[in-house]
């Protein structure tokens, strides 16, 4: 009789206890064993990491998405790292108890990619911000993944080289890697992945690979610098890379114009780069958001559809680019081309440039932001952006575009008010036909942003089977999925 109270006592202990569990948001078995693994992990950086391990709601949710409509997703801890033994130390603890890690850089990703929604612990990188070592000769540079481009570039200001890829934010390096970043120097000098060499990284399983040597090219085994570049972390933490660099021109020109259409002034867009003209940096502005420029940078420019245009080369090549181009502008039906060599005057244009998002959301201060891209072939881009502009105006958004027109490339903001469902569905419904109609013409959903958590459900529609075999792929290199889950697939 004592042995079968004792049993009693014990079963309705366990049934006590599976309801508490299933009581704490109704949590599967599953889906408890994996809160416990999160904690287990806690627990043990904690001790490892002392202050450098956070666990408090403000820093975790600035540690999560911020930027646009997603929803934050704070992780359950944040670990800022010093080193490559402190990520591949959280990496194998983190393997050990199953629990899911995102690597954060400077937290200027679009698509959700910072989010966890399965909780986990957030691996800071942004202390791991060192130049490891330059080889001006070979015009390489081994970084940290923490350090940013405008801190790099500032490092490099004796060498007379540069690192190019400009997308706007002052990301860091490994998080413009993970994300394929670009931005408005592309057109010439490519995007991330034209410009990593080679990088390590800390895979899900604790250990640290190399992908490649410093070479300016091999052919030997499998490109895994390209299938890391890209990946948005969902394969391993970037924990180091080897950059190309770029001689600093000797002269930079740049300059504006303004077009009565949209379509006229992506004409001359493609025109230049049909003609091969070696332009550095080609951006559109759309009425609206020259505006908004106006107004947030204390510009005063025309409010019409606006190009942005920089020039690098000698003196007599940047002078002889522009006059080319000049030419186009004038067959386009464009105002006349003013452009100037004065670097005070460029760097107050290009920051109007770069400050295009905060200065888009002033149009609508009390609004959330849907920030959207979108990349075409060069020659359906004049089509592509007219039609998004007439879907804009057709259901009365309010929806500025900013693009690198160079090469297809073109973004909107849409502005809602978050508690206006009927808005918020109808700014997600254009962001579906701008996918769709950017697949439709051979583009792409995501020119540089990423597929993260906002672009999902257009992944397939652009890839179809193919995105199975990456799915392979991120199973058998994170089995346990545990590197940044709940994006791409």
């Amino acid at each position: 009789m004592a042995n079968y109270s004792l049993l009693k006592v014990f079963c309705i202990a366990v049934m006590l206890g599976a309801i508490v569990i299933k009581g704490e948001g109704l949590m599967s078995d599953k889906q408890a064993q994996k809160k416990r693994g999160v904690s287990l992990a806690c627990e043990i950086l904690k001790q490892r990491f002392g202050d450098r391990f956070h666990t408090g709601d403000s820093i975790c949710e600035q540690h999560a998405h911020t930027l646009t409509y997603l929803l934050n997703q704070p992780p359950d801890a944040v670990v800022f790292t010093q080193s490559s033994d402190d990520i591949k130390w959280v990496v194998q603890v983190c393997a050990e108890h199953e629990c899911p890690i995102i690597p954060f850089g400077a937290g200027s990703s679009l698509e959700g990619q910072l989010n966890a929604p399965d909780g986990g612990v957030s691996i800071d990188l942004s202390q791991m911000n060192g130049v490891i070592e330059v080889h001006p000769e070979d015009l390489t540079v081994t970084v940290q993944p923490g350090i940013t481009r405008k801190a790099l570039n500032l490092y490099l200001r004796d060498t007379g080289l540069f690192f190019p890829i400009d997308p706007g934010a002052d990301a860091s390096l490994g998080g413009m890697a993970s994300t394929r970043a670009s931005g408005t120097n592309a057109v010439r000098y490519g995007t991330m992945k034209d410009n990593v060499l080679s990088l390590r990284a800390v895979m899900p399983d604790g250990r640290e690979i190399n992908t490649a040597s410093r070479a300016k090219k091999t052919s030997a085994g499998y490109d895994l610098t390209r299938l890391l570049v890209g990946s948005e972390g969902t394969l391993g933490v970037i924990s180091e890379l080897t950059l190309k660099l770029h001689g600093v021109p000797e002269s930079i020109v740049g300059g504006i114009c303004h077009f009565e259409t949209i379509a006229a002034a992506c004409d001359a867009a493609i025109q230049t780069i049909q003609y091969g003209i070696p332009i550095a940096r080609i951006e559109l502005l759309d009425a609206v958001q020259v505006k908004a420029c106006n107004d947030y940078s204390k510009l005063n420019l025309a409010e019409k559809p606006t190009v942005f245009v920089e020039f690098h080369g000698s003196q007599a090549s940047a002078a002889e680019q522009s006059a080319l181009f000049g030419e186009i502008v004038k067959d386009c039906g464009g105002s006349d081309f003013q452009w100037t060599n004065d670097e005070a005057e460029r760097n107050k244009l290009w920051q109007a440039r770069h400050d295009s998002y905060w200065a888009a959301r002033g149009l609508r201060p009390s609004a959330d932001a849907i920030v959207t891209d979108a990349c075409v072939p060069i020659s359906r881009l004049a089509q592509c952006v007219e039609e998004t502009r007439e879907d804009i105006e057709s259901n009365n958004l309010l929806a500025p575009i900013v693009g690198h027109v160079g090469d297809g490339n073109f973004h909107t903001l849409v502005l809602v008010d978050p508690e206006n469902e009927v808005e918020m569905q109808c700014a997600k419904a254009f962001a579906g036909r701008l996918s769709a109609r950017a697949i439709a013409m051979g583009g792409t959903c995501t020119g540089e942003h990423g597929i993260g958590q906002g672009k999902k459900a257009y992944l397939r529609d652009e890839l179809g089977d193919t995105v199975d075999f990456m799915a392979m792929i991120k199973t058998a290199i994170d089995p346990h999925n545990i590197m940044n889950p709940g994006k791409i697939f």
